[in-house]
């Protein structure tokens, strides 16, 4: 919860922070293992690797659709076609979803 803006204040300083309410939206999360760690990290992790998500840019799509078509288009090759370090293969393979590590011909459904 945030307070009244202050008069005078810059232009990009956020409102003070006057308390917080936590209310789960799905589930019967369990409170002691809530972490926004891995949010954080998928947050950095596009930024990082889409330029349309840093601010103050010129790497931006004119439209909309554009860049929903560019978020499904990372998060697939994020997942399918990206061989992760930790886990020695993609995480789609990991989680069983796939078999092979996918390329661009068979996305694309080229011969």
């Amino acid at each position: 919860m945030y307070g009244k803006d202050h008069q005078g204040e810059k232009r990009y300083s956020p409102a003070q922070m006057i308390g917080i309410d936590i209310l789960p939206l799905l589930g019967n999360p369990n409170s002691n293992k809530i972490s926004t760690s891995y949010v954080e990290r998928q947050n950095l992790t596009m930024r990082i690797q889409m330029r349309r998500f840093t601010r103050l840019t010129n790497a931006f799509a004119k439209k909309f659709e554009n860049l929903v078509a560019f978020v499904h288009l990372h998060f697939f090759h994020y997942n399918f076609m990206r061989i992760h370090k930790s886990i020695c293969c993609t995480p789609a393979m990991e989680a069983r979803i796939s078999r092979t590590i996918w390329n661009w011909n068979e996305l694309l459904n080229y011969n």
